[in-house]
Order: C-alpha cells, then structure tokens, then sequence
C-alpha cells in the first residue's frame, strides 16, 4: 500500500476512534451516581485489560523488546492512567463541553512540542495553521457551551486538569508510536501500553466502583465505556498511528469535540449558540486542511509514515 493510501486509512482510523471518544460525556451523564475516577477507571482500566487480552500471544512473542522499551513503555502506561481521571474529573468540574474541548485540544500542540523536542520534528506552516484554525474553533464552542453548563463547580481547577488530560493524551501517542517505529507491531506497542496502564487503574475502580452496582443503567455504562470507546477506539486509533504521525493523529481526534457537541445537543438537550456552531466549522475545517494532500514538492518535517510492521 503506498504512502497515500496508508495516510488515509490512519485518518479514517482515526477519526473512527475520536467518533467513538465523543460519546463519552453523553454516555457518563446516564450514571450521575458513579465518580469521575470511577468513570475513568472502569473506561481506561478495562478497556486496557481488554487490548491486552486480545494482544497476549504477540506481547508474549515480543516480549524481549518490550523489555528494551521499558522505559517508555512505562511512561506510556503512567500517562494512560493519568488521563482518564483528568479527563473526566475535568469534565465534571468544569461542564463535559468544556472539559472534553481543552483535554482534546491541548493534546496536538503539546504533540507537536514533543515531536519537535524529542524527535528534532520541524514545526510546519501548514501545521500552524491547521492549529490556529482548529484550537479557534474549540475555543468558540467552548465559550459558547461555558456559560451555560449548570453542573460546573470549578472551571479554572477542571480547566488544569483539561490541560493535564492532553499532556498525557500527547505523551501515551507519542511513546506507542515510538515503539511503533523501533518495529513493535501495532496491536503489541498498544495493548502492553493500555493493559499495564489498566492494572495501575484496577485499585481506584475497587475503591470508587461500586456505584456500578447500584443499577443496570450504571452498569450498562460501565460496559459501553470499556467496550466501545477504550477498547475498540483506542485499536482503531492504534492502526492510525501506525500510519500517520502522532501530531497528525491527535489533530484529527479534535473532531472528537464536535461529537461531543452534537450528541449534547441532539440528546442531553443542550443549547448549542451560533458561536458553537461556527467552531464547529472550523474545526471542521481543521480537519480538512490539516488532512488534504499537500502540493506535490515534499512536506519540510513530515517524513513520509512507515509502513505498519508485520
């Protein structure tokens, strides 16, 4: 497959899990009972288990070079189990809105940075102005959604942890596709990095998740969150990386966002203002400049992605 069609199918990849991502908040609204640590743990701890469930031959068979990997392996791990409490826990304090637009659109710049530090990777203009119209439209809509979010009980503190959220969204990116790159196959750098990040998550779910069991609903969306999003969004945007580089990957999750939106609107009931709608389209739009072929001459600090090891 050339590197075209390799891009493409990590965009779709991609854009499938951030789809999957922004159901989250709308989904968690269905267990008002359970604790953003719970949330995040039953969501990230299992799902972790899962993928590394279904991952165990291979990381059996590599298990030698993730050894060698096993410092960022364990960044990777500590970051994946970070994000899920600072996500959510931003979400409640500062409106799912606005928790979910500065967790997800955090994380492509400070991608970027890492990118740039670690990997001597140039900061491109094309790059800069997919940014600019992106992180603009995740600023409308969450202006737009900040006022009017009843449940928000502290939006500086939930705005932190948004911010946290997406340091460690970057980090987790960046150190699977580095070992992506050293020739881990996809499904091993993924379900090593989520499955020990969900054992470090099984303690807070002993201890925060027993609301889980106090219905079916609760229950239901324990399952879904595990299920759906962590496990089958997290294979999904494992593949993309393997294909596109990490910066791209989390540009194209700000659609993530969008879904967000949509389903508050559409099924939480909540007003969505003229400003949330323009960013919205520019998000939108980010994603469309930031994802198109560039001109034919080569892409100064874009190196062509590898093919996916076998």
């Amino acid at each position: 497959m050339n590197a075209a069609r390799q891009q493409a199918l990590g965009v779709a990849l991609c854009l499938f899990a951030a789809i999957a991502w922004g159901t989250t908040g709308t989904a968690a609204t269905f267990a008002p009972g359970v604790s953003p640590a719970a949330i995040g743990a039953a969501a990230m701890g299992l799902g972790g288990g899962f993928q590394a469930i279904i991952a165990g031959s291979a990381i059996r068979a590599h298990r030698a070079a993730l050894r060698r990997e096993r410092t960022t392996l364990l960044v990777g791990a500590l970051s994946v189990a970070i994000y899920p409490l600072a996500f959510y826990a931003s979400m409640r304090l500062a409106g799912v809105t606005v928790g979910t637009v500065i967790s997800i659109g955090s994380a492509p710049l400070i991608s970027a940075l890492i990118e740039n530090r670690l990997d001597g990777r140039r900061l491109t203009a094309r790059w800069a102005i997919g940014a600019g119209i992106g992180l603009t439209g995740i600023a409308l809509l969450s202006l737009s959604e900040g006022g009017h979010a009843p449940a928000a009980r502290n939006v500086a503190l939930g705005a932190l942890l948004g911010l946290g959220a997406g340091g460690t969204y970057a980090l987790y990116s960046w150190t699977a596709q580095r070992m992506m790159y050293r020739n881990l196959p996809p499904r091993v750098a993924m379900g090593a990095t989520f499955g020990l990040g969900g054992l470090c998550l099984l303690p807070v779910l002993l201890v925060t998740g027993a609301p889980f069991l106090d219905s079916t609903a609760n229950l239901a969306v324990g399952l879904y969150m595990a299920v759906v999003p962590m496990f089958l969004g997290y294979l999904a945007y494992g593949g993309g990386l393997a294909r596109v580089p990490a910066s791209m990957a989390t540009t194209v999750t700000l659609f993530e966002p969008v879904v967000a939106a949509m389903l508050a609107v559409y099924v939480v009931g909540e007003m969505l203002s003229g400003t949330g709608w323009l960013g919205v389209a520019m998000i939108v739009a980010c994603l469309i400049w930031t994802t198109a072929p560039a001109p034919r001459r080569r892409r100064a600090g874009m190196p062509l992605p590898v093919e996916p090891p076998r």
